[in-house]
């Protein structure tokens, strides 16, 4: 095992170099295109930490490489914790985030309870060893879309003590409080740690 490696089980290169930059440069990244995996990775478990877990026990166990896999989902109090799990096929719509965003919006008329949650789990696997880090940002769900930065449910989720939505802040804004921001600096701070 080449222990200089790292690799993020991602096949979007640019998930690569966003999540790389928030890495600080302290360990070069590679994605699975890096790494010649092709392979559409498992997430089967039915919870975001457990998918986490099982996309980055497929990529340590079959490429031998320290490799991390996250996993990020809506949950929403009222809907007792939907999407969750779904929120990329909330509306089995082919994964298309205005199908998903609208479905919430239409389960949630008429409800006061509006609480709801980012959550963003990691799985590491770093010299064999499993670790599992988690950011999470508590908001409310509004009554309508509001922005048109971020994406997936950014214009409907407003972070607690934030008048604005995800897709009403820029980017570095909504990353220096954002769920994979949180669980990406565990994961950074355990790295440089162990370097």
């Amino acid at each position: 095992m080449n222990t200089n490696q790292l690799v993020f089980a991602s096949a979007n290169p640019n998930k690569v170099k966003e999540v790389e930059s928030k890495l600080g440069g302290a360990f070069p990244l590679l994605g699975l295109l890096d790494i010649g995996c092709h392979d559409e990775l498992p997430e089967t478990t039915g919870t975001i930490p457990g998918n986490a877990q099982q996309k980055a026990s497929y990529v340590f166990n079959t490429y031998n490489v320290n490799c991390f896999a996250d996993d990020t989902g809506l949950e929403i109090d009222a809907l007792l914790g939907e999407p969750g799990v779904n929120s990329a096929d909330y509306a089995l719509a082919n994964r298309n985030a205005e199908a998903n965003m609208l479905l919430v919006l239409k389960k949630m008329q008429g409800i006061e309870q509006r609480t709801a949650r980012f959550r963003t789990s990691i799985c590491l696997f770093w010299n064999g060893e499993k670790h599992l880090f988690e950011g999470v940002v508590e908001g409310q769900i509004l009554l309508a879309p509001a922005g048109s930065g971020g994406f997936g449910y950014d214009p409907i989720f407003q972070p607690l003590g934030f008048e604005r939505t995800f897709a009403q802040m820029d980017m570095s804004e909504k990353n220096a409080i954002s769920h994979r921001a949180k669980a990406i600096a565990l994961l950074r701070d355990f790295i440089l740690n162990r370097s």
